[in-house]
């Protein structure tokens, strides 16, 4: 098995957590994105809204799959991880992903959690995708 580190130069460097920001396997295809969330190049929150975090997210998703020769089309699954209460959120940051997904349509899994990796990060993002066959 051949596998692939992705870490774009413009997002946060995961080294310091042991961490990429993706893992592709060559032979299957499949990409596995680290959670994203909307932090800077010094692992700070750049938003304090849930909208504009979960832009910041998705945004820093499209570029992982962009880095590891995929798209929002060829995502397998979402997994979108919020503080606090999931519901409490839905109406918030469902028209936010489908302004990004489009017609894609990923199996999508949505956790409410006490924590995430800073007291700030109110949204985390990871996927599962297939790199494009092109």
């Amino acid at each position: 098995m051949s596998i692939k580190k992705i870490n774009p130069a413009t997002l946060y460097d995961g080294a310091p957590f042991g961490m990429s920001q993706a893992a592709a396997d060559a032979d299957s295809g499949l990409i596995f994105i680290s959670g994203q969330v909307d932090w800077d190049s010094n692992y700070q929150v750049k938003n304090q809204s849930m909208p504009a975090q979960a832009e910041g997210a998705i945004k820093n998703l499209l570029t992982v799959l962009e880095a590891a020769n995929s798209s929002v089309q060829n995502l397998l699954h979402l997994r979108v991880y919020i503080r606090g209460e999931l519901a409490e959120h839905m109406e918030t940051i469902v028209p936010i992903l489908l302004s990004y997904l489009g017609t894609s349509r990923p199996a999508l899994t949505g956790i409410g959690v006490a924590s995430l990796a800073t007291p700030d990060t109110l949204i985390e993002i990871e996927a599962v995708a297939k790199r494009r066959t092109s």
